[in-house]
């Protein structure tokens, strides 16, 4: 497997000169803050003793890179099998790592969860299980619940991605109708289980990190059906019966209780991007690592705080930059190529209209933004009149959801290639005072 080159920690670029570096330097200052092979080591278990055998489970965009840092902190042997999105592998010598499909499900998943859950089966009472969890677990492992088909699953899957649901609501599907998740996991073994996470959700709840396998769940069927009402998901009509039924209800409580470890998670990447963005001598306004809404309306909101600023009403003063984290939305109606990142990146450039001195970077920490082919995308004042000169239609882009082609045309798309983690979206605006126009 080719090596990865260590990102920067700090921005080798000047914000002034070179405003689209900065940007994408600060975005990898954050990204390198949250990596497996920073963040596993201080937070492993200790090795159980006597008999007792070390098995590390998981998945996730990040959980082969994971599974490669324990190997290289753990003092004893261990055994185990992880679940990783295509192309997001990692040298393992001991722990196994399977490649699927994300963000809809595929057999090469629904294998790799079965044999997960068998080797939780067969653990002992004496046994460690390290449960290796991030984001995108929810799709690569599988295993439908019975009575439910892996084609049930991928057609809600695609049909919940394009509605506009939250990743709490499609989690709280997703659980429902699978044999690992919402805690299943963890009650299928006797060996202890301690659960490390890298966090890809606001809040950072346990229980909707990957659709929380090891985790206690809180939701209901009832709640899963409400979800699949509000959107007007079409479903089988034996998904519904099950969940009518309440046959399909997960643990609301686990026996020895989950033993959860946060490793990484969103606002430490914020951290470490606004420290870099610091170190260049620029003011940041960190908006935090809660951000919601439909992309669209997000941008909007964000670009009538840039206004503010500019005008010197705001709560900062150029030079400076803006962050948010969070997941953003996209309620798709075209057929176009995008993501949340790419869909907001597009909004902000015709909210701010050429606005001069405003650059601005949205991508997906784990190097893929929807179906964009990209981590998202960076934009500046002359994004717009390059557009227009090409015959390009920022409203008619929007409304195809074709954000990632819009941008790709203008060679504006962030380009990162699988970063080994997931904390969700980091989104950074940069301002410049007018005498540096």
């Amino acid at each position: 497997m080719p090596s990865r080159q260590p990102m920067p920690t700090a921005p080798a670029k000047d914000y002034a000169s070179d405003p689209r570096g900065f940007l994408r330097a600060v975005f990898d200052a954050g990204v390198a803050a949250v990596q497996p092979a920073r963040c596993i080591a201080p937070v492993l278990p200790q090795p159980p003793v006597g008999r007792g055998r070390t098995i590390v489970l998981g998945g996730g965009k990040a959980a082969a890179a994971m599974a490669a840092a324990v190997e290289a902190h753990w003092p004893g042997p261990l055994s185990g099998l992880v679940v990783t999105r295509d192309g997001y592998g990692a040298a393992t010598r001991a722990i196994e790592v399977v490649e699927a499909a994300h963000p809809v499900p595929d057999a090469r998943g629904a294998a790799g969860a079965s044999r997960v859950l068998e080797l939780a089966r067969q653990a002992t009472a004496d046994d460690l299980v390290i449960a290796l969890i991030s984001g995108g677990a929810s799709s690569l492992l599988a295993v439908p619940a019975p009575g439910i088909t892996l084609a049930d699953k991928r057609d809600i899957t695609r049909q919940l991605l394009k509605s506009g649901a939250t990743i709490n609501q499609l989690n709280c599907v997703r659980k429902h109708l699978s044999a690992i998740k919402g805690g299943r996991l963890a009650a299928a073994t006797p060996a202890r289980v301690v659960t490390i996470l890298i966090s890809d959700v606001v809040g950072d709840d346990a229980s909707v990190i990957a659709s929380g396998p090891t985790v206690p769940d809180p939701t209901t069927c009832a709640d899963a059906l409400a979800v699949l009402r509000t959107y007007d998901i079409a479903v089988a009509e034996s998904v519904r019966i099950a969940l009518e039924s309440g046959s399909l209800e997960t643990p609301k409580h686990l026996r020895p209780p989950a033993e959860i470890v946060m490793a990484a998670r969103p606002k430490d990447a914020l951290a470490a991007a606004g420290a870099a963005a610091r170190r260049a001598g620029v003011d940041v306004l960190d908006l935090g690592d809660a951000c919601e809404g439909e992309a669209v309306a997000v941008a909007a909101e964000h670009a009538g705080l840039v206004a503010r600023i500019r005008a010197g009403q705001g709560p900062v003063r150029p030079p400076c930059v803006i962050l948010s984290g969070g997941e953003l939305t996209v309620r798709v109606r075209g057929n176009g190529r995008g993501g949340p990142n790419t869909e907001y990146v597009l909004a902000l450039a015709a909210a701010l209209n050429g606005l001069p001195g405003i650059w601005a970077l949205a991508g997906d920490t784990d190097g893929m933004d929807g179906n964009s082919g990209a981590a998202g995308a960076i934009c500046g004042p002359e994004s717009l009149a390059r557009a227009q000169a090409a015959g390009l239609s920022a409203t008619a882009a929007l409304s195809a959801n074709d954000s990632a082609g819009f941008l790709a045309s203008l060679g504006d798309l962030l380009q990162t290639g699988p970063t080994m983690t997931n904390v969700n979206d980091l989104r950074a605006i940069l301002v410049l005072p007018a005498g540096e126009l």
